[in-house]
């Protein structure tokens, strides 16, 4: 017995070190995945010191992946552009499926019967015998007989913008037509939903579709950059060039629908324009590759320099005004714009004063501080652009050149 005493004492000993061994890795695991403070942060996740605590740090992919379902300070940041990735997504869908229409007014299902169940080759006959009464129009011989040949192939009208065909029709049409139950839309929006198809060729829809790109493009970058930057200081570099990348890009991209809908009839002002923000976004681009980019010391700067590639397109809004100043559709797109500009501008702002928690640092660390702001500002000001996008469609492909 003497000689076993020893054993079982060491036994004893072994199996409560084993058990403080579990018990403290149990503990390490608890609080490895706890939010620290910013004087605990690493000096590569430093960047806001009025925001002083529920810090993600160094935390393996696993957790930070699920941390997106957990309250911290990046949880408003990923999701404010998380959300607003899958609105423009949607919008991308909606403009793709709907928007190409001619004229969005209503379907022709909701066209009167009569108009609905017209006889398309006495239609034709009739407008083509109303045609000499319109000599405002230019070329109308050879209108008349192109419509003569056939209805479907009067695309090929090169003399007579598309809003003028529409007017021609509309003005021809038989007057029986006008004479049944109408709705609050007028005949000319009535015959232009049912006739324009076949008659008017929508507009190039590129410059529209790489604006939503590039604002996808961007929302989904700023997400998973604020999602994974903690992880190391290698992945964070990564992240924010790619978040940089993708402001350059909603920049740049944000000038192609206005400055090819409005110079599409000027190829050498269009293409000025085009090239311009291009290069210039590309510079932007390259320039935030730069380490010293990334430094909170650099923080005004990198807010001026993106707030100047926005401010650049002052030249072709003015130009645009001066070149369409008595359209309605010139004076609309610009209000969109300037709006979109005034919020960009404001987020830029609200960034680099780092308003409101400067003021009351540790108070919005979770909800309200000033990068979230920014995100929310950026989501509207780039859905106001897309609402000036519609606007140009709908003028461009009436109008064409």
């Amino acid at each position: 017995m003497e000689e076993e005493e020893p054993m079982v004492g060491a036994l004893r000993c072994n199996e409560f070190g084993l058990v403080k061994e579990e018990k403290g890795r149990k503990l390490w695991k608890k609080v490895k995945y706890q939010l620290v403070e910013y004087h605990s942060l690493p000096g590569f996740l430093k960047d806001n010191e009025y925001i002083l605590g529920s810090y993600r740090a160094e935390w393996p992919l696993k957790q930070i992946l699920l941390s997106i379902f957990t309250i911290h300070n990046e949880t408003l940041n990923v999701w404010t552009h998380l959300i607003g990735f899958f609105i423009f997504l949607a919008l991308t869908i909606y403009t793709a499926t709907k928007v190409p229409k001619v004229v969005d007014l209503h379907s022709l299902q909701q066209l009167p019967d009569v108009l609905r169940k017209a006889d398309l080759q006495k239609l034709q006959s009739e407008i083509v015998a109303c045609l000499p009464s319109l000599p405002h129009l230019s070329n109308l011989q050879r209108l008349k007989d192109e419509f003569k040949t056939s209805l479907p192939s009067m695309d090929i009208l090169p003399s007579l913008s598309n809003w003028q065909v529409l007017e021609l029709l509309s003005n021809c049409l038989p007057q029986r037509f006008s004479n049944g139950n109408q709705t609050n839309r007028s005949m000319k929006e009535d015959v232009a939903n049912m006739i324009a198809p076949l008659l008017v060729r929508p507009i190039p829809r590129w410059p529209f579709f790489a604006f939503l790109g590039g604002a996808m493009f961007c929302l989904l970058a700023s997400s998973i950059c604020h999602l994974l930057s903690c992880h190391s200081r290698r992945l964070a570099y990564i992240m924010l060039r790619l978040d940089y990348a993708g402001i350059a890009a909603l920049i740049s991209t944000s000038f192609y629908p206005p400055v090819y809908y409005s110079f599409m009839c000027n190829p050498f002002f269009c293409n000025l324009y085009l090239i311009s923000i291009t290069v210039l976004g590309i510079a932007t681009i390259t320039a935030s590759l730069l380490p010293v980019f990334q430094t909170p010391e650099y923080r005004a700067i990198r807010a001026g320099l993106f707030f100047g590639m926005g401010v650049s397109g002052v030249v072709p809004v003015v130009h645009k005004l001066i070149m369409f100043r008595h359209r309605p559709e010139a004076l609309y797109t610009t209000g969109y714009e300037v709006l979109m500009g005034t919020l960009y501008g404001l987020g830029a702002l609200v960034y680099a004063t780092r308003i409101p928690e400067r003021w009351k640092p540790g108070k919005f660390d979770i909800a309200g501080h000033s990068h979230q702001l920014f995100h929310v500002l950026v989501v509207a000001g780039a859905f106001t652009h897309y609402k000036a996008g519609l606007v140009y469609l709908k003028w461009r492909d009436l109008e064409g050149c």
